[in-house]
């Protein structure tokens, strides 16, 4: 079960369109899994939707000082309906295809969301392997992440923030297990090792490097940036 989620602001940052298109494929990734955050977005839009539509008839309605309302116009509803029903054709819906994308002989089923995105080449790491999303965001980086079965990422901290959407597989750090939808948001005040067993596919975005804090990989803080 997911037990991550993204907090209330980022979501109403997302329904409101204000977020940088990395964190809005995270939280869209998220969504497609969860229930919870998938229903909260859609309540949010709807009253987005309705409070739009309030602002757009007050503005056409509106009434001057001395009482009289300006550019009324007594069809405007009909004409609105007229427009909408003037056509009997039924827009037929295409079903979503499936895109795959390989690591070492491991395929996985991309999110819909990321698509039309434009990866970059792979760069391989041990047992990690990492794909840039071509987003052109300055210093926010967004990759897919591939952590083979028995790998891991030394423990580090972020320089900035960091963002991490499991997509497939498992992995797990001190505070427990994540399973695919979690949605996990850290920054310099949260070391963590993250280890996975099993393999996993994770959606990672970064706004700064890595920071290694444990033993000989600290060896490797030069290039905490070319991993995230």
């Amino acid at each position: 079960m997911i037990k991550h989620h993204p907090k209330f602001q980022l979501i109403q940052g997302f329904v409101n369109g204000e977020l940088p298109a990395s964190l809005s494929a995270g939280i869209a990734i998220h969504a497609d899994l969860c229930s919870e955050c998938r229903q909260q977005i859609s309540l949010l839009t709807e009253q987005l939707s309705y409070a739009s539509f309030e602002e757009v008839t007050v503005d056409k309605y509106s009434v001057s000082d001395s009482g009289k309302q300006d550019n009324v116009n007594p069809l405007y509803f009909e004409q609105a309906i007229a427009a909408i029903t003037k056509s009997n054709d039924i827009d037929i819906i295409e079903p979503k295809i499936e895109k795959n994308i390989i690591f070492k002989n491991h395929v996985y089923s991309l999110p819909f969301v990321l698509h039309n995105m434009v990866l970059g080449k792979t760069a391989n790491i041990g047992k990690l392997a990492r794909a840039r999303i071509q987003l052109d965001e300055n210093e926010i980086h967004s990759s897919l992440l591939h952590i083979e079965p028995g790998g891991s990422v030394p423990e580090h901290t972020h320089n900035g923030f960091e963002l991490t959407v499991l997509i497939a597989g498992q992995f797990s750090d001190k505070e427990g297990e994540y399973v695919p939808g979690d949605f996990i948001m850290l920054d310099k005040k949260h070391p963590h090792h993250p280890v996975s067993e099993k393999g996993c596919l994770c959606f990672t975005v970064a706004n700064d490097s890595l920071h290694f804090t444990q033993g000989i990989s600290k060896i490797l803080n030069p290039i905490g940036a070319f991993i995230y």
